[in-house]
């Protein structure tokens, strides 16, 4: 990463990281009348409390994160066993058609056997004027009993073969079913949570509103300055790969598209749709789901981790974003906002992980 995009990056995350200072609401109350009249307006109450509204709705949106995990996790595997049972389904046409060309050789030979007479070799040798072609005969005959012991015995391998296969098949049907359950299931999970969130939202007036924003910042923030104030990114001086580069690029590139669950572009993404497509427009294939990511990924330590690393967050690594370098990341946040850059410590980090196998010796300083 250039010095001048490193810059640019540094004063974006100052920009969004700065910490708001908030001036407490208040609530204005008119002075007491000596003689209040029926007609007078009533007091107002108190102002909404906004962070425990802020709370809630980060509760709500992260719990419509783990249900998209869930979703997604089985959507993967329904994709998997689909197409685990297309290529079933042609094992088993080849091995019918394989299995009718065997019958037919056992049907010729079963009717060759039937106009040679079916008479044992005694009578053979009894019947024929010369004992060589006799004996010719006798050879061809042991031949043919050893072909047609093979012919059964491939036979019965074949049909062996077309019943594990409908057995598989089978299982295979009743998984993919059982997926499909579950996505249905994590699907009603995030519309829930989802509406829930959006409920809460509606209720809040526009000033309010405005607050809450501020206050989801403010937050955001001060994660981010307890972060840095680590001495953490002192540390962090990793150089981009050349795959992660171009991973990095394509995740920047999306940044102002809509979060969209079990969505992975090219015009909405979540959180893991963003991380997965970058990687594999990087040409590597990575897990689809944060979790997977954070199981089957190498883990990196954070003082170690460079530009296209995913960071994971949360103790269940219900989310994930890409670093950039500069202590910033990009990532698709919720349901509501859109792709963006926001300070790699806003959220309480659970782990980096390394999609690319390269090493430090082999990055790309450029």
């Amino acid at each position: 990463m250039g010095t001048g995009k490193r810059g640019l990056i540094a004063t974006a995350v100052t920009v969004v990281c700065a910490i708001t200072v908030l001036a407490a609401p208040g609530t204005a109350f008119a002075a007491p009348s000596p003689s209040p009249t029926p007609s007078a307006s009533p007091t107002p109450g108190p102002s909404k409390d906004l962070e425990a509204v802020r709370k809630k709705l980060d509760e709500l949106y992260r719990a419509a994160g783990r249900a998209t995990d869930e979703y997604n996790a089985a959507e993967e595997k329904a994709d998997k066993q689909s197409a685990e049972i297309v290529e079933l389904a042609k094992k088993i046409v080849k091995g019918k058609e394989k299995l009718a060309k065997l019958k037919d050789r056992a049907g010729s030979s079963a009717a060759a056997q039937y106009r040679g007479g079916g008479l044992p070799p005694e009578a053979h040798l009894t019947l024929s004027d010369d004992p060589q072609e006799f004996l010719d005969g006798a050879v061809r005959v042991r031949q043919g009993q050893h072909a047609a012991k093979g012919l059964l015995g491939e036979l019965a391998r074949t049909q062996e073969d077309l019943e594990q296969y409908a057995k598989d098949a089978s299982a295979q049907w009743k998984k993919l079913e059982a997926g499909r359950k579950t996505k249905a299931a994590a699907q009603k999970k995030i519309e829930k949570q989802i509406k829930q969130a959006e409920k809460v939202e509606s209720e809040l007036r526009k000033d309010e509103q405005e607050r809450l924003a501020e206050l989801e910042k403010d937050a955001a923030a001060r994660a981010q300055s307890a972060w840095l104030g680590s001495g953490v990114l002192d540390e962090i001086s990793g150089k981009a790969s050349g795959q992660g580069k171009k991973a990095v690029e394509y995740a920047t590139a999306q940044i102002g598209k809509q979060y969209q669950w079990g969505a992975e572009g090219p015009k909405t993404y979540d959180c893991s749709g963003l991380t997965s497509q970058a990687w594999i427009s990087a040409g590597r294939g990575i897990p689809r789901t944060s979790q997977e990511q954070w199981k089957q990924l190498r883990h990196i330590d954070v003082q170690d981790m460079r530009p296209g690393d995913l960071i994971i967050y949360f103790d269940d690594a219900s989310h994930v974003a890409m670093y950039i370098g500069d202590g910033a990341m990009v990532h698709a946040p919720r349901p509501g906002r859109a792709i963006t850059v926001a300070g790699a410590g806003s959220m309480p980090i659970l782990g980096v992980v390394r999609p690319d196998p390269g090493t430090d010796a082999d990055a790309d300083s450029g």
